[in-house]
C-alpha cells in the first residue's frame, strides 16, 4: 500500500482521490515537538508513540489536504493506512477523515470501523469512533441490531461504543436501545464500561433527566457506583 501511495503521489499525472498520507506524515514530522510527545504519550499510558502534535495544530496542517474530501467516496485504504502508523496522531488523522466524509458513512461501512474499533484501542479513539456511530445510526436506524449485538460482545471497546454511540443525538436518542445496551452491560467490573454507562445517562440527563433519574431509581441495585455517581452528577 505504501509503494502505491508513493507512486501515485509522485505521479502529477494522475488523479489521486485520497488524502495525501505522505504530504500529511511529513507535515506532522516537520510539527514535532519531543517535549510534547513525552508528555501525550504519558497521558495515554505509554500505549502509543507520539510526535507532540496538540489536536487543534494537527487539524491546522491537515485541513487543506482534506477540502476536496467532503463528497467522496470514503477511501478506507486512506484510514487503514493511518491505524497501521506507529504514530499516534496518524490514528488522529484517520478519525478527523472520518468526520470530514461522514455525511458519505452506510452500513456498509460498518465492518471497517469495527476493526478500528478492535485495534489499537484506548479511549481516546473510542470515544472518536462513538460519534461516527452515533451518525450512521441516526441516519441508518437499520443498524440497532448490530448496536446491541456489540453491546453483549467479549470486547469491552465494542461495548463502550454501543452505550455511547448516542452521545451528541439529544432529543433524538433512542431511548429504549440506550436502555437495552446498558442493561447489557450491568454487572461488569471494567472501569471503562461502567464509566461509559454514566456518562452516557449524564448526556442523556441534558435532554430528559426525568427519564436519567426514572431509570437510576429503577436499576439502582444492578448499577456500579460509579454508573450511578456519574449518570445523577449534573441532576
Amino acid at each position: 500500500m505504501r509503494s502505491k501511495l508513493t507512486a501515485l503521489l509522485n505521479n502529477p499525472k494522475q488523479k489521486v482521490n485520497m488524502p495525501k498520507i505522505q504530504a500529511i506524515l511529513t507535515l506532522l514530522q516537520n510539527a514535532a515537538n519531543s517535549g510534547k510527545a513525552i508528555e501525550m504519550a504519558a497521558y495515554m499510558k505509554n500505549q502509543f508513540d507520539f510526535l507532540g502534535i496538540p489536536t487543534p495544530l494537527r487539524r491546522k496542517l491537515c485541513k487543506p489536504l482534506f477540502k476536496d474530501e467532503t463528497s467522496q467516496v470514503p477511501d478506507w485504504d486512506f484510514v487503514e493506512d493511518c491505524w497501521d502508523n506507529p504514530y499516534r496522531e496518524m490514528q488522529y488523522v484517520g478519525m478527523d477523515y472520518l468526520n470530514v466524509v461522514s455525511k458519505q458513512l452506510t452500513p456498509q461501512d460498518l465492518p471497517h470501523i469495527e476493526l478500528l474499533i478492535t485495534r489499537k484501542s484506548w479511549w481516546d479513539t473510542i470515544d472518536a469512533l462513538d460519534k461516527v456511530i452515533g451518525g450512521i445510526f441516526l441516519n441508518f436506524p437499520e443498524i440497532r441490531p448490530l448496536l446491541i449485538r456489540w453491546s453483549q460482545h467479549d470486547n469491552i471497546w465494542l461495548r463502550r461504543v454501543a452505550t455511547d454511540c448516542q452521545l451528541s443525538l439529544k432529543q433524538k436518542t433512542d431511548k429504549a436501545l440506550l436502555s437495552e445496551v446498558i442493561q447489557n452491560n450491568f454487572g461488569q467490573s471494567e472501569f471503562f464500561i461502567n464509566k461509559a454507562i454514566g456518562w452516557a445517562l449524564r448526556e442523556y440527563g441534558k435532554t430528559n433527566p426525568d427519564w436519567v433519574k426514572n431509570f437510576v431509581q429503577q436499576y439502582k441495585e444492578k448499577m456500579a457506583p460509579l454508573s450511578i455517581r456519574e449518570a445523577l452528577k449534573r441532576l
